[in-house]
């Protein structure tokens, strides 16, 4: 976190215009203009990193970047993306670093690897470690786009199916939710922070992932409005039932389990 806050300025100047992660649940399915797609962008070399920003933002995408792996994980960690272009040849932590690291912690945006490695060897390993896609420089701009959105299209259907996490079942395209097939009724931000929570279920999600998921990166909302959230949705998914699901990694954020059933003190 220390290392994005020292970027504070970088940001600000280059996180252009965030759409809100909503729209994401709600909106995903509508014509693609409706919803500007939000871009990470880790890069090493000054030149490309302006080449790719400017060139993204002149096409309706909403950048930020980063400049070494370390700080690009870190952001990729924090804020919501649709998809990451992401080098290999990185300063403090290369490109496959970068992917292994987000993919041992949930983080599944898509990655495209844009780089000049072009053996097949490099490509094969990118791909294994889970990048979704790979191309080589120089490129074509129009071939990246096309690329980028194909990508984001393909995780965004994969995700839009029903989440079933035990005897909780969530359809994020009709905003419904049953447990042991009995409806359950939630408001908007109750029903975005339960889907955040079983999109990741057995994993600690932290409360900036949580907050930014439900009020958006640029969200001015107290951190005790989440937690009286969290009550709010327990007192509908937990507190009629006998086995609890929401759980409070203290000092960290909250988990959705379904496995087994959670101590009561775990629960709160």
């Amino acid at each position: 976190m220390v290392q994005v806050i020292a970027h504070e300025r970088q940001i600000a100047n280059t996180f252009l215009n965030p759409p809100d992660c909503r729209l994401f649940i709600f909106l995903y399915s509508f014509p693609r203009y409706l919803v500007r797609m939000r871009i990470l962008v880790i890069e090493d070399e000054p030149h490309m990193l302006e080449l790719l920003r400017k060139g993204l933002y002149e096409r309706e995408f909403s950048v930020m970047t980063a400049v070494d792996g370390e700080t690009g994980l870190e952001i990729a960690s924090t804020y919501q993306f649709d998809s990451i272009v992401l080098d290999i040849g990185l300063p403090k932590l290369d490109g496959y670093g970068v992917i292994s690291a987000l993919r041992s912690r949930a983080q599944m945006a898509p990655v495209l690897i844009l780089t000049a490695r072009d053996a097949e060897d490099d490509i094969i390993r990118g791909l294994e470690l889970g990048a979704d896609d790979y191309l080589t420089k120089p490129f074509s701009f129009a071939e990246l786009v096309a690329r980028l959105q194909s990508i984001t299209r393909r995780r965004r259907h994969e995700e839009g199916g029903t989440i079933e996490a035990g005897d909780v079942v969530v359809d994020p395209i009709r905003r419904s939710v049953t447990r042991n097939k009995l409806s359950i009724d939630l408001t908007r931000n109750e029903f975005l922070l339960l889907v955040c929570l079983a999109r990741r279920t057995g994993q600690c999600v932290t409360r900036q992932t949580l907050m930014e998921f439900v009020w958006g990166p640029d969200h001015f909302v107290r951190p005790n409005t989440l937690d009286f959230l969290v009550n709010a949705l327990r007192a509908k998914i937990d507190t009629p039932f006998p086995r609890k699901l929401i759980g409070t990694v203290r000092g960290a954020g909250y988990i959705f389990k379904h496995s087994e059933a959670m101590p009561a003190e775990a629960a709160q």
